[in-house]
């Protein structure tokens, strides 16, 4: 009995928080949906499909889950120079979009977990914080 107490406590307690993880991500995309709807969509698309050449896409995207910090920074502070995405080179400009790390971190998390993309790590405020050009 006394081998059995402390490992059903460790079970409730991963138990809990694998749902409080998800309750707080579903929460977020659906705030991240919103600030995609405003300031994504227009260059992304709605499905994140973007624009051949010109946008890159967001929707199953290697470059985005291969590289989560620099695509973090482009968010938060925008992004210049060439990138290669799903094997087409992209060489466009994305401005500064003046979100507060709150706002990045729900954005990042709708687009991680969008069109078929899955990120088995949250992205979290205090993570966007650390994040310098």
């Amino acid at each position: 009995m006394k081998v059995f107490f402390p490992i059903y406590f460790c079970v409730i307690f991963i138990i809990s928080s694998s749902l409080f993880q998800d309750t707080s991500l579903k929460e977020s995309m659906e705030r991240g949906s919103e600030i995609y709807a405003d300031f994504c969509v227009t260059c992304h698309l709605e499905k994140g499909e973007g624009v051949a050449h010109v946008f890159p896409p967001l929707a199953q995207s290697d470059y985005l889950m291969q590289n989560r910090e620099a695509s973090i920074r482009g968010v938060k502070f925008g992004q210049q120079g060439e990138i290669i995405v799903n094997g087409i080179t992209y060489n466009s400009a994305m401005a500064d979009l003046g979100l507060e790390d709150e706002e990045i971190a729900d954005v990042m998390n709708y687009v991680l977990n969008s069109w078929g993309n899955s990120s088995n790590k949250m992205v979290t405020t205090e993570e966007v914080e650390l994040i310098t050009e």
